[in-house]
């Protein structure tokens, strides 16, 4: 296998935003049954909050070994359940492998060709399976932050449309974070960073998110920073 390293350098100020991660994975909690497979797991940061309540197989799947030999590390630290951990894409996992779920965390943006992927993603779903994609929306916010971290893109409910897997039925599309939207679009029209500080990440989780909370509800989902798109795989082919 090619030693593929994560260029991005972010992971380490996200871990500590738990507000966020409380209120994304609350989210998508109703999405998730059966047995589970992460791409891009990452350091596990966001796999605690992921699998609350979930007692089927866990599978974190990373190609970085270095972030992989941190997921193990940080899986272990949590003490409350048995998380299978393997090195590797979409590509290379067992053929034969299928999962109920299959959850794309801050990961698609990162992957060139992402209608590939989630055709590969689609042939080891079970039927009635889900899967799962939350990335940054907008293309008209890409920033520098984005360039640096690896993202080729941001997404739209309508790009999202346009990459669904053969076969595979849009269950649901909404948006995450209307509030935070503003201060994404302040930082790519004033500061254009490339990378926010800790001060900044904890004001937004502190007090924009609990924001956003209330207004998510009032728009319907309908705006935000955050998109998330959720495919079925029908139950008869």
């Amino acid at each position: 296998m090619d030693d593929l390293q994560y260029c991005g350098k972010e992971l380490a100020l996200f871990a500590e935003v738990r507000n966020w991660k409380r209120y994304w994975s609350g989210t998508l909690r109703r999405f998730l049954a059966g047995d589970v497979l992460e791409a891009g797991a990452g350091t596990g940061s966001n796999t605690e909050f992921l699998s609350q309540g979930s007692s089927g197989r866990w599978v974190c799947l990373e190609p970085d070994a270095s972030l992989l030999a941190q997921l193990a590390e940080t899986l272990k630290a949590t003490g409350t359940r048995v998380y299978e951990t393997c090195r590797g894409t979409m590509a290379s996992i067992e053929a034969s492998w299928r999962f109920d779920t299959i959850l794309y965390i801050d990961v698609l943006e990162h992957i060139e060709d992402d209608a590939a992927e989630l055709r590969r993603a689609s042939a080891h779903l079970r039927a009635g399976g889900r899967l799962v994609v939350l990335s940054p929306a907008h293309q008209w916010l890409y920033s520098p932050f984005d360039a640096s971290i690896g993202h080729f893109r941001r997404y739209s409910k309508g790009m999202l449309r346009a990459i669904s897997p053969p076969g595979m039925e849009i269950d649901a599309m909404l948006h995450l974070d209307s509030a935070g939207l503003l201060a994404s679009a302040a930082n790519r029209v004033l500061l254009r960073q490339a990378m926010p500080t800790v001060a900044q990440l904890r004001l937004w989780d502190r007090r924009i998110i609990p924001v956003s909370r209330i207004l998510d509800r009032l728009t319907g989902h309908l705006i935000g920073k955050t998109v998330i798109a959720v495919w079925k795989k029908p139950l008869v082919a």
